[in-house]
Parts: structure tokens; sequence; C-alpha cells
């Protein structure tokens, strides 16, 4: 894992707060990658929560292994006091959770209007940078070398160097013009983030609340009850309109004995949910500390005699591409022969 850089592109410029769900136990795990793959600060644990803030744009977010989902954070406070206290004290609580600071709210949500904008700005630079080079590629190969002479071969030669050395220079200049458009996407970003924390309210934004309640507030109240709650707030404050079926915006809360916390889910899909993993086995994430722990090294040969699914020797070939993972009968071969040899 390499530490990516600080602060460029479309990442937020002072660091956004993030939090990511973990497995029991790999909390630790998580600590490290976070600190190695984003170059986080700030990071601190509570069972089950990595807390962490970074500048890193979402491609980097998506590289994380040992997460289970991200979060971007609001607030993360006391837990509520459901002790001795009537339900309209309690309902009251909760709404301050967004009735208190509807500043960190809308700064909030503008963050992760700009993560999702810049990133879908970034796909486009980069698909207009790759048509005209796809465009010459075939150009080129129009061309059959076979039915050229050896004085037309080098002339092609010769023009596709030349074609290659303005290819180049054109590339230099483009990617001049990226930097200086970033450094203004950049301050756009913060401009936003400032229109965001005066504006009064949203209304164009649709919502829908998730909650999990653990601990003495889930004998008192049910999930359902915490998410109306928190929804009529929501409307009220900042004028959104709630749509359980298809929200631009999910809001997830989590309330226990410990603590409360409030955050919006980056990515629908979890990260513990591997696209190369296509039959589910071993954990994935578990999977992938169990491979870390290996401390495997490029030309390295990672064998996993009672591998089932295969899943450590998936992520073992994703996240170290240089190692060897060979299969099931690859692999028995490959024990026989040096069983062999070493008894021989």
């Amino acid at each position: 894992m390499v530490a990516s850089p600080i602060c460029s592109g479309s990442r937020p410029t002072a660091g956004a707060r993030f939090f990511c769900t973990a497995g029991r136990g790999l909390e630790p795990f998580l600590m490290r990658e976070v600190r190695a793959r984003l170059a986080a600060t700030q990071v601190e644990y509570i069972s089950g929560k990595v807390f962490f803030t970074t500048c890193s744009d979402l491609n980097m977010l998506k590289k994380l292994k040992s997460a289970e989902r991200l979060f971007l954070l609001i607030k993360k406070q006391f837990p509520l006091n459901v002790s001795s206290v009537s339900k309209g004290n309690i309902f009251n609580e909760m709404q301050r959770l967004v009735n208190d600071g509807p500043e960190s709210w809308l700064s909030a949500i503008s963050v992760w209007k700009n993560l999702l904008e810049l990133d879908a700005k970034k796909d486009k630079l980069s698909q207009r940078d790759a048509n005209p080079l796809k465009r010459k590629v075939e150009e080129n190969d129009v061309t059959n070398p076979k039915k050229l002479k050896t004085e037309q071969m080098h002339e092609l030669q010769e023009s596709r160097e030349c074609q290659l050395e303005k290819q180049m220079e054109e590339e230099t200049a483009e990617q001049g013009d990226f930097l200086m458009n970033r450094e203004k996407s950049q301050e756009a970003f913060q401009n936003e983030v400032a229109k965001a924390a005066e504006a009064p309210s949203q209304k164009d934004l649709t919502f829908r609340v998730s909650c999990r309640c653990s601990g003495a507030i889930a004998k008192t109240f049910t999930a359902q009850e915490v998410g109306r709650v928190i929804g009529i707030a929501l409307m009220k404050q900042f004028g959104w309109k709630a749509d359980l079926r298809n929200p631009n915006l999910e809001i997830f809360i989590h309330l226990n004995d410990i603590y409360s916390v409030v955050g919006i889910p980056v990515f629908r899909v979890p990260l513990a949910s591997r696209a190369y993993i296509k039959t589910a086995g071993l954990r994935s994430t578990i999977a992938w500390a169990m491979a870390s722990l290996a401390e495997i090294k490029a030309g390295a040969y990672v064998l996993d005699p009672m591998c089932g699914l295969g899943t450590i020797l998936l992520e073992a070939a994703k996240e170290w591409p240089n190692c060897h993972c060979p299969q099931r009968v690859s692999m028995l071969l490959f024990l026989t022969f040096h069983l062999g040899k070493s008894l021989s």
C-alpha cells in the first residue's frame, strides 16, 4: 500500500471527516490501511467503526479493503440519555441532532456533492482525452505493412514517430490545462462550501433515513420511530423531501449506549462487495486481512492448500499483482513437485 498525495485534484482541500464500519477485530487493520493508503490523519476508533480525516478522492477511497462501508461524517457525539426521561424529551434530544449546528449538515452535503461532481468531471476528462488517441491508433492500424515496400515502411515508421512526438507534446499541454482547471475547481469548491453553509435550505434534495439502534435506546424505540423523528426534523429544518424508494441522499444514524453517529453513505454498494468475487465464501475483508498478515512481496508464491473458494488467493492476487497465486490444481502439482524434490 502506497500513501496517496495530499489535497490535490478532486480532493477536499481541508480534508473531509469520514468513518468506516468494520468487522469485530478488524479495526486495527483498517486503521493501518487508512494511514498507509489514504495518508489519513486524526485516526481513531470505537468498536466497529474507524474515524479519520483525509483529502483522498473517490478513486482512492474505493480501494479500502478492510472496511465494510464508508460514510461521510456529519456528527459524532455522546449517547442520548434514555434513563428516567420521558419519551417527549428523548424525541427532543433526537431532533437536536438536526437542529443544533445545521451548518455541519450543509457543509457535509456540500462536500458529498462536490466529491461526486468532481469525480464525474474527472471521468469525462479522461474519456475525452482517450477518444482522440483511440481514433489515431485506429487510423494508423488501417494500413497493412505487409503490402508496403521497404521504403514505404521506413516512411511510415518515420511518420509514426513524428505523430508520437506531436501526440506527446499535445498530452503535455493538455496536462497543463488539466492542472489549471483543477486549481480552478478547487477554488470553486471552497466557494460552494461557504455558500452551502449560508444557504437556509436545499429544497431540491430527496432523502431517506436509515437507523440502527442498540442498547438501552433500542428497548425504548424502534429504528422506524427514530427514523420518523429525524426525517420530520430534516424536512422542517432544510425543506428536503422524503423519498423511501429512490432518494438522492441517504442519512445513516447509529444510536447506542456509547455514542450517537450521523453520516452519509459515500457509495451505494458496500466496499466489502468485490466485483471480482463471483461466489461468496470467506468474508472478503477477513480474507484481505489474513493475506496482509503474510507480508507478501513481489515474486512470492502464495499457497493456500485448503483454499475452498479461493477468496484469500483472490484478495492476494488483486492487492499484490506481482505475486504468484496458483489455483487448486496448480497448487497441488507445485506442492507435490517440491515435496518430492525435498524428500529425494
